[in-house]
């Protein structure tokens, strides 16, 4: 009996099952005559009608956002002022979370007495991305008052993780004042608060003492020892 060889028997199909699969692909990549080519883009023609018919989509609105946020910059004061006015309308009726994150971001740094009040009301929001985007803003704004915020969305807040952003939030803006919370989440009965607050407490005292969290516990019992320029009791106070 003949038998094919090593070489005819490699060249039968059955011997290549993938073979229909290769040649499926071939043929879309070529442009069959008889099967139009799938296109994952749209032209520009396409993306105008259907924001006409629909609206911008979530996509599009932030992107928008942040264009409109660095024009805003440009414009001065002035400008600065119209894009929080714009932000705090938009804002309350805006249904999609991840629009109203990008629009926090948006006027995280933006210095009017408008875009403040933007950020304390989006501590407040029941989505807890958002809060948690709240927190990112203020973080950037920096200062007492934001401390302020943070540590209060840490004490009060139900999510664990908008919790945690808030202690991250903390250590970034690397004030002191922050020392009193941090402290006290040390004494959290959940690890991962524990861990968030000592990397945090590295970021504000600028010391690395490992991650044991009772090492921790000395240090911000006496930070500065009895030379301190301020005591953990009285910017305690002063923060509640």
């Amino acid at each position: 009996m003949n038998r094919p060889s090593p070489a005819a028997s490699a060249c039968h199909p059955a011997a290549r099952p993938w073979l229909p699969l290769v040649a499926c692909l071939a043929c879309c990549l070529a442009g069959c005559a008889t099967w139009a080519p799938w296109a994952p883009w749209k032209s520009q023609e396409q993306v105008a009608k259907e924001r006409q018919q629909y609206g911008a989509t979530a996509d599009q609105r932030i992107k928008e956002l942040a264009e409109k946020s660095e024009a805003a910059k440009q414009a001065g004061a002035a400008g600065q002022e119209r894009f929080a006015e714009e932000i705090a309308a938009a804002m309350v009726a805006e249904h999609d979370a991840r629009v109203r994150c990008a629009m926090l971001d948006a006027v995280a740094e933006n210095p009017t007495a408008l875009a403040v009040a933007i950020c304390k009301g989006a501590m407040q929001d029941p989505d807890p991305r958002v809060r948690m985007a709240a927190c990112s803003a203020w973080a950037k704004r920096g200062g007492e008052e934001a401390v302020q915020m943070l540590a209060a969305r840490y004490q009060t807040d139900t999510e664990l993780d908008v919790r945690l952003r808030a202690l991250r939030c903390l250590g970034e803006i690397g004030d002191s004042k922050a020392v009193p919370v941090l402290a006290k989440a040390l004494e959290d009965s959940d690890p991962a608060v524990q861990y968030r607050a000592v990397a945090a407490l590295k970021k504000v005292s600028g010391r690395d003492l490992g991650d044991d969290v009772n090492k921790w516990r000395e240090w911000a019992a006496d930070p500065e020892g009895s030379a301190a320029d301020w005591s953990i009791a009285e910017t305690f106070r002063k923060l509640f």
